[in-house]
C-alpha cells in the first residue's frame, strides 16, 4: 500500500458512550477508509479514552487542513485532545552516543532496511569514537566534550546541533541530562539503560551482576524526565542466562537485548503507537 495517501490519528478524551461512532462517522463522511483501529480505556466508568486510528484517504495532503478543522470541532464538543499524522512523513532524529555503538548500529541498521522509517539527522558525542560509524552512513557527527565544569556549555551546544529534530534518542550516551534539557523534549527523548539498576550501579555492573548469580539480562527503554531514570516505561526485554555465562557472554547478551529494545521503542514513537498516560505508557503495538 502507498503511503502517500494514508494516514494516522491519535485521540484521547473523557469517556463515554459514542466516542467511536463520532469518530467513525467523521472518517466515514470524509471518504476515509479506516485500516486498522486501537483503542483503550483506563476506566470505563468514568476515565480516560484512547483510540489510535490507520486510514487511507484519496488526496489526504491537499485535504488534510479540511480534515483537522472538522476534528478541532468535534475535539471542542467532546473534550478531546488529537493528533492526525500523515504516514509517510520520516521523523528527524538526533542521537547521543559515548562510546559503544552496538544500539546506534541497529538504528543505522533498521533505517537503512525501509524497518524504521525515519531519518537520522545527527549523532552526538561526548567522544570522538563513533565518528567513523557515522561517517560511513553520511550522517553529520558532532564531538561534543563533556566535564564537569563545562557541562552546561557542552548542553548548550547539543541544543543548537540537535536543532528541530522531532526525536532526541540516548543511545547509550554515559552522561545525564539535565532538567533543563528534559523539558526541551517532553515525550520526545527516550533512553536506554540495563536492567541491574538500581540493585548493581558504578562503572561494572555486569562483574557485580556476575557475582550475584544473575540469571536474568534485561534492558528498559524509556522517555526521559528531570527524575533519573524514573520516566515512563516504552519497551523491556530480558533473555536468560546460567551459572555457565561469563562476565563477556553476558555484557554480549545486554548489548543484544539493548539493541532490540531501543530500537523497537523508538519505530513504536515514530509509529505514533505511545501515549503517555501519566507515569506508565499505552502502547499500541
Amino acid at each position: 500500500m502507498s503511503l502517500s495517501n494514508a494516514g494516522r490519528l491519535v485521540v484521547r478524551c473523557p469517556d463515554r458512550p459514542g466516542i467511536v461512532a463520532v469518530l467513525s462517522r467523521l472518517m466515514a463522511d470524509a471518504g476515509a477508509n479506516i485500516t486498522d483501529s486501537q483503542q483503550h480505556s483506563s476506566d470505563p466508568s468514568g476515565g480516560t479514552f484512547t483510540l489510535r486510528l490507520e486510514f487511507v484517504l484519496d488526496d489526504l495532503a491537499a485535504r488534510r487542513v479540511e480534515l483537522e478543522t472538522q476534528l478541532a470541532e468535534l475535539a471542542a464538543e467532546w473534550g478531546m485532545t488529537w493528533r492526525l499524522v500523515l504516514a509517510d512523513h520520516r521523523p528527524r532524529l538526533a542521537v547521543f552516543v559515548s562510546k559503544t555503538d552496538h544500539v546506534l548500529q541497529e538504528l543505522l541498521y533498521r533505517v537503512s532496511a525501509g524497518d524504521l522509517r525515519a531519518e537520522i539527522a545527527v549523532v552526538i558525542s561526548n567522544h570522538p569514537d563513533l565518528e567513523p560509524v557515522a561517517a560511513a552512513h553520511g550522517i553529520p557527527f558532532h564531538h561534543v566534550p563533556v566535564t564537569p565544569g563545562t557541562k552546561a556549555e557542552a548542553e548548550a551546544r547539543a541544543l543548537e546541533l540537535v536543532g528541530d529534530c522531532d526525536l532526541v534518542v540516548l543511545a547509550r550516551y554515559m552522561q545525564i541530562v539535565s532538567p533543563g534539557f528534559c523539558a526541551r523534549f517532553p515525550e520526545r527523548l527516550i533512553n536506554i539503560h540495563h536492567s541491574f539498576l538500581p540493585a548493581f550501579v558504578g562503572a561494572n555492573p555486569y562483574q557485580a551482576a556476575a557475582d550475584r548469580g544473575v540469571k536474568l539480562i534485561g534492558a528498559t527503554a524509556h522517555y526521559v524526565t528531570a527524575e533519573l531514570d524514573a520516566g515512563p516505561i516504552i519497551e523491556q526485554e530480558v533473555a536468560r542466562i546460567d551459572h555457565r555465562a561469563t562476565v563477556e557472554d553476558m555484557r554480549r547478551v545486554g548489548r543484544y537485548v539493548e539493541r532490540q529494545v531501543l530500537a523497537q521503542a523508538v519505530t513504536w514513537h515514530v509509529e505514533d503507537r505511545v501515549i503517555v498516560d501519566g507515569a506508565k505508557t499505552i502502547v499500541f503495538a
